[in-house]
């Protein structure tokens, strides 16, 4: 399930049919939620908000019938999957800050192939919301924070959760014009925001993901990454980066840029610099792989 294609920021519509995990026989009684997750388990109450790990067996009763009164975000991940081990994370910190309003269950598709098989999980991270025992939106790849704080929103409101108000409603329009792909909307929208305030992080990540849809678009992913192989030159390891940060490779993408900072002088340096400077908008400041590549970009400029 390792798809290597551009997925991320895709958001999917479509009827899944769960009706087979519907069973009459009595599910088992969930284990008690501990205090917190085993060290190194996804799963567990996390902050106080249920972050519970599900099988096929339990599926019915944490997922389907939770979902009746309580809108569940499904995680599809594997311990492989690098992807999966960026975004979990910041599922799991929203799920915290929700206070309770929505619950991340996550689904190990290594253990439970035949969920992954319902849910017509091609690629992995893949993230569903199910309301009222039904899916109703999904989307696959690593999202930057803001849009996915904008999805959970959405979800929120099909399950009749108000939710917290947006803080600016023009970022939550911006937003809006992001994910219908009107790119000129958007980023009209997110620079209106920095116009008045210009240290508005969400419009800063809103406005770098502009810029990198534009930059993709139209690229042949496979064609890019076989031009890359040439490491000298930065046009074609920028391109790629880019095409592996959308394909939810966002630590490779920062290394491959980290050593051509190495490689490059002059204009074509402080070029790269930018780039990459860029990509960290996307993902913000509070992202781990941030951190880190921030240290090795310092230490290859200094």
């Amino acid at each position: 399930m390792s798809d290597p294609r551009i997925t991320s920021s895709i958001f999917t519509r479509g009827a899944v049919d769960l009706s087979a995990l519907r069973t009459p026989t009595p599910s088992p009684t969930p284990a008690p939620v501990q205090a917190g997750p085993p060290a190194g388990a996804p799963g567990g109450a996390v902050g106080g908000v249920t972050v519970v790990d599900v099988t096929e067996a339990t599926f019915q009763s944490e997922v389907l019938e939770r979902s009746l009164t309580t809108p569940v975000v499904v995680d599809f991940w594997a311990e492989w999957c690098q992807p999966c081990k960026q975004l979990s994370p910041v599922l799991e910190r929203l799920a915290v800050e929700g206070g309770g309003a929505w619950v991340l269950a996550k689904v190990d598709v290594d253990a439970n192939p035949r969920l992954a098989q319902m849910f017509r999980v091609q690629g992995i991270p893949m993230v569903y919301a199910v309301v009222g025992g039904q899916p109703v939106d999904a989307f696959s790849g690593v999202v930057p924070e803001p849009q996915l704080r904008q999805w959970i929103q959405a979800v929120l409101k099909a399950g009749g959760v108000a939710g917290p108000e947006p803080e600016d409603p023009r970022l939550d329009e911006a937003d809006d014009a992001l994910m219908s792909g009107d790119l000129d909307i958007a980023e009209q929208a997110y620079r209106k925001i920095l116009a008045e305030t210009p240290t508005d992080a969400a419009a800063e990540a809103g406005l770098a993901q502009v810029g990198l849809a534009r930059r993709v678009a139209g690229a042949d992913p496979q064609a890019a990454l076989a031009a890359a192989a040439d490491p000298d030159d930065v046009d074609a390891q920028l391109l790629a980066a880019d095409i592996e940060v959308l394909s939810g490779l966002a630590e490779q993408a920062y290394q491959r840029l980290v050593g051509l900072v190495r490689r490059t002088a002059g204009d074509d340096r402080e070029k790269v610099r930018q780039h990459l400077v860029g990509l960290f908008t996307i993902a913000g400041p509070e992202d781990p792989a941030v951190a880190s590549a921030r240290r090795a970009l310092a230490s290859a400029l200094f």
